[in-house]
């Protein structure tokens, strides 16, 4: 499972492509609006195949990869559509563009967290990935009302000869090379793949909550509405108090309280929290809570410090890159979590040694503090001199 989610993450690594293709390469004269239809189209097509013929772990594994795909691709459109919007706007107004879209994806994960539990409760899993195959044709639907212009015959052909499109891809990538070996850069990049790159034991703790203790699909989503939610106190906490700290200060704090309660799942899975009179139910909800809003508020930083390192020129296609590096760092650690549960012998049905992979990812999470110099020192609203941030 820890691998195929790994995989499932693989899109979200060549972000910067699905940029570069929908700004070149217009398609019947458009270069939002065709994507974004495209894209709609692709996960429906991905979440039908679960709902019918997906049958074994590979089938799985490539319609996950499918879906990906699409919300990866759209998420990049939509985001480049978002910057189109706040050029030249104030920055209020662009925060607030931004705001909204944060503030429609959190909504979306609300709506749709504890309603998924119970319909699988009710209605079985395929019943569950049929509804969902509806969701995208709405980013089809919605991208018709995309306010695009439409590319006259000229342009398209400016945008589509081979060589041109081969000569600046080369100048593009070229750029983005010339940024990323920069120290100021490189370093910091770094330090946020090997933040993101620790191991994880979540699908171990999936297994346990479902097969040992037994929660349901419809507890299940309610664990996730209140995630969501975490989610959004996490962004508003980092909003009001922390935005405004030092980078090197958040991240040290955050990893270390991290870690020390990400430890509290050893009392869940050892069952200490029902001789302490609290109910796994319970546990489960203010465990997740706490997480998620630390989880949140630390992560804020990294987007704040992947958009201050974007120098002039490429910042949109920089910034995917960053971002793509940061995924793949959540990959590699998800692939790591998933060697060490193979290698302590945890399964679906056992899970003796769950303890000590909690123990051991919640530990190996303080490995990147020695490095936090590779930080850039001062506030995240120090002005740069270069970029400008959200």
């Amino acid at each position: 499972t820890a691998v195929i989610t790994g995989f499932s993450a693989l899109p979200w690594l060549v972000k910067p492509l699905y940029g570069f293709i929908s700004d070149s390469v217009p398609l019947f004269g458009y270069r939002r609006r065709s994507y974004l239809i495209l894209s709609g189209l692709l996960g429906a097509i991905s979440w039908s195949l679960m709902a019918t013929v997906v049958d074994d772990k590979y089938s799985a594994a490539l319609s996950i990869i499918l879906g990906s795909l699409a919300v990866a691709f759209s998420d990049v459109v939509v985001d480049s559509m978002v910057v189109e919007r706040a050029r030249g706007e104030s920055q209020s107004t662009s925060g607030s563009l931004q705001s909204l879209c944060w503030g429609s994806s959190a909504f979306g994960a609300i709506v749709s967290a504890y309603f998924s539990g119970s319909l699988v409760d009710t209605y079985g899993v395929r019943f569950v990935f049929g509804v969902t195959a509806f969701l995208p044709l709405m980013t089809s639907a919605v991208a018709v009302l995309v306010n695009e212009q439409r590319l006259c015959s000229e342009e398209r052909s400016i945008s589509l000869p081979s060589s041109g499109l081969i000569e600046s891809s080369k100048q593009q990538i070229r750029q983005i090379w010339t940024a990323v070996k920069q120290p100021n850069i490189f370093l910091p990049t770094l330090f946020i793949f090997l933040w993101q790159a620790t191991p994880q034991s979540d699908s171990a703790m999936f297994y346990f909550v479902t097969n040992k203790i037994g929660f349901t699909p419809e507890f299940l989503g309610r664990v996730t509405l209140v995630t969501s939610v975490a989610s959004l106190l996490g962004v508003g906490i980092y909003n009001s108090f922390l935005k405004a700290v030092p980078l090197r200060k958040i991240f040290f704090v955050t990893t270390i309280l991290g870690s020390v309660l990400g430890m509290t799942q050893v009392l869940l899975v050892t069952g200490l929290n029902r001789k302490l009179g609290i109910s796994d139910e319970w546990f489960s909800i203010g465990d997740s809570l706490i997480l998620t809003v630390l989880g949140q508020a630390s992560f804020m930083p990294v987007l704040v410090l992947a958009a201050r390192l974007c120098p002039l020129g490429v910042e949109a296609t920089l910034f995917a890159t960053l971002m793509s590096i940061s995924n793949a760092g959540s990959v590699a650690g998800g692939l790591v979590g998933a060697g060490l549960t193979q290698f302590l012998g945890v399964t679906k049905d056992n899970f003796d040694n769950l303890a000590l992979l909690i123990v051991i990812c919640n530990l190996s999470s303080l490995l990147p503090l020695p490095l936090l110099g590779l930080l850039p020192d001062g506030s995240p609203d120090a002005d740069n001199g270069q970029t400008k941030v959200d």
